[in-house]
């Protein structure tokens, strides 16, 4: 993987991340009777809100931006960002794969494409070999 294609990556990630983090951690309940945004709703069919849970969810996406942003920065990160993010997205993509009647079909796509995305961008971070910055 060239160092260009794994800085996109990372920066893909730590947008995804900085999204869903502020969001939830800042507006709690905002995030989760309106995630994802333009009139879907993925949180709230979900079970009842609890403040706690949603901004710590937030506050995990803020942990994984972090790193993510410090990997675009330096490279010799790529690789441990990519399993942060692997650890976090796989039981993610499981949980709401399986959760899924309740969305409409366009939701359901959507639902795993992302999910499934961040889990693909993850894996390919950390178990594509890397090309140093210097020979890029």
């Amino acid at each position: 993987m060239t160092y260009r294609i794994q800085q996109v990556l990372l920066i893909v990630l730590a947008l995804s991340a900085a999204l869903v983090g502020f969001w939830a951690t800042f507006a709690a309940r905002s995030f989760y009777d309106s995630f994802p945004g333009a009139g879907h709703h993925w949180v709230s069919m979900d079970g009842p809100f609890n403040a706690h849970l949603v901004r710590d969810v937030g506050g995990l996406y803020l942990s994984l931006l972090v790193i993510s942003v410090c990997a675009v920065w330096h490279p010799s990160l790529a690789r441990i960002t990519g399993g942060a993010w692997l650890v976090f997205s796989i039981p993610h993509l499981i949980y709401h794969a399986t959760h899924l009647s309740m969305f409409s079909t366009a939701d359901k796509i959507a639902n795993v494409v992302s999910l499934g995305g961040t889990a693909l961008f993850a894996a390919l971070l950390l178990f594509i070999p890397h090309v140093p910055k210097e020979k890029a």
